[in-house]
This record gives structure tokens, sequence and C-alpha cells, in this order.
């Protein structure tokens, strides 16, 4: 019984040092994101480009103001874009193609 009890833990503490290791090393993929609205260059957007697109790839005026990329969270209204752009956690009314 002895026997069993310490393969038990060996095996209990394997699998919390892989756990363990796992999050601590979490690919940059996997990192928390938001949208940023404003920021992509044309027809370089992840999804919503306003009236007229449809989404990924659509949007036609770069840094649109209506259409999204996902950046690293925490990072969106912080970027430095051309002519004093910047990003937005919402929809802009700048930058917007002619209807």
């Amino acid at each position: 019984m002895k026997h069993k009890a310490m393969s038990a833990a060996i095996v209990a503490g394997a699998v919390a040092t892989a756990v363990a290791g796992l999050s601590a090393t979490a690919p940059a993929h996997a990192q928390a994101k938001e949208k940023c609205y404003g920021v992509s260059l044309k027809g370089q957007n992840d999804c919503k480009a306003g009236a007229g697109t449809t989404c990924a790839g659509t949007s036609t005026v770069d840094y649109q103001g209506n259409a999204w990329t996902l950046v690293p969270k925490g990072t969106c209204v912080s970027m430095d874009l051309p002519d004093g752009r910047h990003g937005s956690l919402t929809e802009l009314d700048r930058d917007l193609p002619e209807a």
C-alpha cells in the first residue's frame, strides 16, 4: 500500500509541475487582446469596416475609423499613428471611405 501511495504522490507532483509550466510559458497568441479601431492599413482590418464593407480585409482606407484590428490589451489608445492619429476602443468618425 505504501508503494501505491508514493506513486500517486509522484504522479500528482508531476502533473502539478507540468500545469505550472504550461501557464508560465503561454504562447503570445494566448495573451489578452482588444478591438482597436482606426489602426489598420487598407485591407488589413480584422473585422467590421462600417457601411459598405463586410468583414476581415475589407477596409478601403488606411486607418479607417470604423474598422478594427485585434491588438494586445492596453496598447490601443497609446499607439502612435501618422498625423497625430491614435487608436480607439470605440468606432471613430474619421478616415471613412467616401460614400
